[in-house]
Order: structure tokens, then sequence, then C-alpha cells
């Protein structure tokens, strides 16, 4: 996601409650109640296919669960699912189903609808019908998979536009024991570092390192940067973006 997405997640952090609704309960429905769940936010978990929503249950996979037809908007009053004010539409291979139901939400008012497409015909229909946001979990999980694939060097990455970029790199060996000071990346890269880690493994970071801090290989740097600066990085990375 990029940084146009931002304003969208900006209102969802002013609500006051942590609560949303689920709707669909495959794979990836499944994973994003789960993980609000964790994260101590209330979920209504909703599904039509009662197996799915007694594995929920059973699994304590969200605060509620609950069996009915999303298309049906007095089931969707009924269970008030209205009153949410974030809904996620996690019906992705049913086009009709996931549809209608981002149609009913915005006509009762829900002020924030997040749906997963399973195609762009399919996301293009879902904004037509007010979705706030649109997903494509699929398509993005494979070009993160293509990305960490062929560019050997980068371990992750953080689309703000078509034109810049956060990534987060290996440690280049023309950079081991350096300061970044030393390096002038900024001026020699246009890059800026964000932070540094020791410890991949981990996963801990400095937040703004200090400019003596000395960089070793086998760690990670977190840069942010345009695309074509990013790519003047040492070759032995194969900095492709």
């Amino acid at each position: 996601m990029g940084l146009s997405s931002l304003n969208f997640f900006r209102s969802i952090q002013n609500q006051t409650r942590q609560e949303f609704a689920v709707i669909g309960l495959g794979r990836f429905g499944r994973a994003v109640s789960s993980t609000l769940l964790r994260l101590g936010a209330e979920v209504l978990a909703v599904d039509q296919n009662e197996t799915r929503v007694c594995q929920m249950l059973k699994a304590d996979m969200a605060t509620h669960c609950l069996r009915l037809d999303s298309t049906d908007p007095f089931a969707l009053k009924e269970a008030g699912i209205f009153d949410f004010d974030t809904v996620i539409v996690a019906i992705g291979n049913y086009l009709e189903q996931s549809i209608i139901t981002t149609l009913n939400l915005k006509e009762a008012g829900v002020n924030n609808v997040v749906a997963k497409a399973s195609s762009e015909v399919h996301g293009t229909l879902l904004k037509k019908v007010g979705a706030d946001l649109v997903v494509y979990p699929e398509s993005e999980m494979g070009c993160s998979l293509a990305r960490s694939l062929t560019q050997r060097g980068i371990l992750d990455r953080f689309e703000l536009d078509q034109e810049n970029s956060i990534v987060e790199i290996m440690v280049p060996d023309e950079f081991h024991e350096k300061t970044i000071l030393e390096l002038k990346l900024r001026s020699k890269y246009g890059i800026t570092v964000l932070a540094v880690s020791d410890d991949i493994k981990t996963h801990k970071y400095e937040i703004n390192p200090d400019p003596y801090h000395r960089l070793q290989r086998n760690t990670a740097i977190v840069v942010i940067g345009s695309n074509s600066d990013i790519r003047k990085l040492p070759v032995e990375n194969s900095v492709c973006i």
C-alpha cells in the first residue's frame, strides 16, 4: 500500500472505539480477524458458512461470531454491523456477494469499508459502489515475493509513490566497518538512513542512528530515497526497483 492510503488510515486511527466487523472468513478474513483481536480490538466475525463460523469460535479468533447472509441488508442491520465505524469485506471469490455487501454497508452509512478484490475489474467495481479502500492481498504478496527473489539484498520495501520508496537492505560489503558519516550516503547516493539493525533475527532497530554508528556486513539498514537513487547502491546487492 502506498502513500495514497494514508488518509484512510488516519481516519481509522481517529476512531474512539477499536471495534471492527470482518465479513468473510476465508484465509484472509481469518488472518485479519485474529490479528485485530491479538492487537486488542473488538472483532465481530461474520460468514454465511456455518462451519467457518464454528471454527472461528473454537479457535477464539474473534470476540463474537455470527452466521448470516451479508447480501441481506436487514440481516446486517439486525446484527448491528451498520453501527461499526470500520467493516472489512474479506469476500474475494464471490464477486456478486462482495459487491452487494459493500454496497449495503455504504448505503447504510458505514464510515470506513475495506474490501478485498481478486482482480482489477473486481477492485474497480468495489470502488464504484463506495469502498473506501480496496486491497489485493494475492497480487501484493506475489509482487513482494518476486522482488524478494530477484532483488538480492532487499529485505522489505514500502512504496511511498511511484518514484520513492523506503527499503530495508542488507549492508553492502563496501559499507562494512564504515560510519554513516564517512559513507556520505546523502551526497553520494541521494538516500537517508532511517534506522539500523545489528541483529536481523530479532528485528530490533535503532531509529535515527548516530552518524558515527559503524555498519557491519550481514546486518540491515532502512533507507528512504527515490527509486533511481536506490538503484545506485552497490551492484553486488542487485538493487533493482
